[in-house]
């Protein structure tokens, strides 16, 4: 099995404020797929997507209540091209309306950071150097 794309689907408040602040971190969107109901961040140009649903929209899709930004249902990982891009986008997240909800981790192989978006959906920015990843021992 090959997946072809991913479109991650969030419930959001406010569109102007989720577009106002994914920009602000360099993301754009894909405007064929956005409207007034929803936005389509570009995560990867034709690979990875999020639907960014206005909570009305986002529910008629599920028959389940909604879980709201004070339970966490899904933590998102995205991996970033250096260590200075995580604590760019880290910087821009905080700067720009989202929240820490954890402190930053170096494992050597793997450095992250985390933030929440305005609406509470937690977000794991990362980056791994494969040539640092401790060997198994056998």
């Amino acid at each position: 099995m090959n997946i072809k794309s991913i479109y991650v689907n969030l419930p959001v408040k406010d569109l102007d404020k989720t577009r106002k602040f994914w920009n602000n971190l360099g993301f754009s969107f894909n405007e064929q797929f956005s409207d007034e109901k929803a936005l389509c961040l570009v995560l990867n140009e034709g690979k990875m997507y999020s639907m960014l649903l206005k909570e009305e929209f986002f529910q008629t899709f599920t028959n389940r209540p909604l879980a709201g930004s004070s339970v966490t249902g899904v933590l998102i990982a995205i991996e970033v091209d250096t260590r200075e891009r995580v604590d760019d986008v880290i910087g821009k997240a905080i700067k720009n309306g989202g929240s820490r909800y954890r402190e930053k981790e170096d494992h050597g192989w793997m450095y992250y950071d985390c933030f929440a978006d305005p609406d509470g959906h937690q977000w794991e920015v990362m980056f791994m150097d494969p040539a640092k990843i401790p060997q198994a021992q056998e």
